[in-house]
């Protein structure tokens, strides 16, 4: 009898929620966004069975299996946004994201801002603007972001640039030619989602002295962006020992 009540829920609160995205991005196609009515439409296949008495038990088990799996992978990701930030970071490294034409993104900007107040309270440390050109950008991530600080306040000679990668993974790896993170503290700053995952992937590429530095998002995505994160970590842990193939 409860499964009759639960699944239905769980598939209107699917649809529900893809609506919000809708109005809070002005687009049914932002990313990720389609997998919320497609397990709309997979759970109410799964109700419509139920009612009629000829879903298996096993599925409840499955669908009860992968929630408990997604929700051990959401913890450490939490846990990271949750981490005190260092104060003691000798070099910050901005992770790209979209620019609009040579507009920055909702969550680049939040990365580009969060890195101008740690750099404006922190004088002596560093920062490297990594990202490259991507699909309706009219200039690189790592320009954009150059750019912003420079009108900011933030000196010249503290931004190094690097603006040939396109993946947190190349992001990583190409910045750490700019300098020797080996011997100094290095602050990743992205959006708190993000952050997590690449933490662990600078540690994988040789980054011993790594800290998350926490960006927001916005908050009627934060769901979407979560969720979004969980495959990302699952394809990461299955990716161990072939991260060493790029520097």
């Amino acid at each position: 009898m409860l499964w009759k009540i639960i699944l239905p829920a769980l598939a209107l609160s699917c649809f529900l929620y893809y609506g919000v995205i809708r109005l809070a991005s002005g687009r049914w196609n932002s990313t990720f966004s389609r997998m919320w009515p497609a397990a709309g439409i997979l759970l109410l296949a799964f109700s419509y069975l139920e009612q009629r008495g000829y879903l298996p038990e096993i599925v409840h088990w499955m669908i009860l299996a992968f929630i408990l799996l997604i929700f051990l992978t959401c913890l450490p990701i939490i846990g990271t946004m949750l981490t005190r930030e260092n104060e003691d970071c000798e070099y910050l490294i901005i992770l790209g994201a979209h620019v609009n034409g040579r507009v920055a993104s909702d969550s680049l900007k939040r990365r580009i801002i969060k890195a101008e107040e740690y750099l404006k309270a922190h004088p002596q440390t560093k920062v490297i603007v990594s990202g490259g050109q991507g699909v309706g950008e009219e200039i690189t991530e790592a320009e954009c972001m150059q750019v912003y600080l420079w009108e900011h306040g933030i000196e010249k000679d503290r931004i190094l640039e690097e603006a040939a990668s396109t993946t947190t993974k190349e992001n990583l790896a190409f910045s750490k030619r700019l300098f020797t993170p080996e011997i100094v503290k290095v602050g990743i700053v992205t959006n708190n989602f993000h952050l997590h995952r690449s933490c662990a992937l600078a540690r994988r590429l040789g980054y011993p002295h790594v800290y998350p530095i926490s960006a927001g998002c916005r908050k009627s995505l934060f769901l979407n962006y979560m969720m979004r994160e969980v495959p990302a970590m699952w394809k990461f842990w299955l990716d161990k020992g072939k991260d060493n193939a790029i520097i």
